[in-house]
């Protein structure tokens, strides 16, 4: 994607020393646009925990990559010493941010990749290879991911005879989420390109207010029309015919159709469900768990801390970017980041191989191989 009209990816090697990879650092969002070099695996587990970076596909790159440099980090070692720090590094990885399954995808493909070779060397090679692939294979599921869910949108545009497409996600699903075109985001922007009209209801998304922040600032950035909401107003505008679908993403399906999001995904999923507005949700296959049965009992949750909720960031009227508290000094607060939305609520899964029903059958009728 585009920002003031210079391509984007979210994370990418730094074209004058392939050892150092560089990212968005999205905390600073939208008021400031910085860029973060990761050197260490330190790095790397720090802007993946501390939410630098954010998003299921982002996440699984930013943990190759974080794998490629591990790689670097120990390769002086003798092969029995790289082998058992790469174990050290890859727990330090998939602790950062339980709920996302493309985390743990990414750290455990490298560590088969690099299985395959004999010396620290030539795992270094294949590391960098790998982190490589896994971000354009995001880019790539992306954008036919986009493709197959535009077509949706289309028909519904044409049930309105051209009227707009009105639009609601939560959370971040973007590009910013992805290494490029995002998930719930790509078939909006590939139906914008097409010359569909289409508006989209932006939920802010508390705690962190990624909606806010990030798909504000991206729908923005490529002349999408879009409108802020607080969380809550979601089933209001449902009952009132203002919303014809809802796309959000996710940090990890079951193969059953079982969905973990940002938390108030559950509730956005009950209240178009009651409302009969199709309720999809986009994702890669690399989202997917194949071994979770029933996503309530066994996807774990992220509790993260309670300051998140505590203070909200901001600019003030003199420009300055702050940090305020916006509760009694004594008050706690919890802090669950995901919640899970059972298959019964979801209308559609929309991947890079096609729209399946979220289910079982449908899921595994689009991956035999699973």
């Amino acid at each position: 994607m585009k920002v003031d009209d210079k391509h984007f990816r979210t994370i990418w090697v730094n074209e004058n020393d392939e050892k150092i990879i560089q990212i968005i650092d999205q905390r600073k969002l939208p008021h400031l646009f910085e860029i973060f070099d990761i050197k260490t695996v330190d790095d790397a587990a720090k802007a993946i925990k501390e939410m630098y970076v954010h998003g299921a596909g982002l996440i699984g790159a930013t943990a190759g990559y974080g794998m490629y440099i591990a790689a670097l980090q120990s390769s002086k070692q003798n092969t029995a010493a790289f082998d058992e720090d790469m174990r050290k590094y890859a727990d330090q990885l998939i602790a950062t941010r339980p709920t996302a399954k493309n985390l743990e995808w990414a750290v455990k493909r490298q560590l088969d990749v690099m299985a395959t070779s004999e010396t620290p060397e030539e795992k270094v090679k294949l590391a960098f290879i790998t982190a490589n692939e896994i971000a354009d294979e995001d880019t790539e599921y992306c954008r036919r991911l986009g493709e197959h869910g535009c077509k949706i949108i289309e028909e519904i545009s044409k049930k309105k005879g051209g009227e707009t497409v009105n639009i609601l996600t939560h959370c971040n699903a973007g590009w910013l989420a992805f290494v490029d075109y995002g998930s719930a985001t790509a078939p909006i922007y590939a139906a914008f390109e097409k010359g569909i009209k289409v508006h989209v209801w932006v939920d802010e998304t508390r705690p962190r207010s990624q909606g806010a922040s990030l798909t504000s600032w991206e729908l923005g950035k490529h002349g999408v029309p879009h409108t802020l909401i607080v969380d809550n107003v979601g089933g209001h505008i449902m009952q009132h015919g203002m919303v014809d679908m809802c796309i959000v993403g996710t940090d990890r399906t079951t193969h059953t159709g079982d969905v973990a999001n940002k938390i108030g995904t559950y509730l956005k999923a009950l209240a178009a469900k009651d409302n009969n507005v199709p309720f999809y949700v986009a994702l890669p296959s690399s989202t997917f768990d194949w071994e979770m049965e029933d996503g309530l009992k066994e996807i774990p949750i992220e509790e993260r801390d309670q300051e998140e909720v505590r203070y909200v960031w901001g600019k003030n009227k003199e420009g300055k970017v702050e940090q305020v508290l916006i509760c009694p000094e004594t008050t706690p607060a919890g802090n669950y980041a995901f919640d899970v939305t059972p298959s019964r609520l979801i209308t559609g899964l929309i991947t890079e191989r096609g729209v399946c029903e979220a289910s079982r059958e449908g899921v595994h009728g689009l991956y035999p191989n699973k």
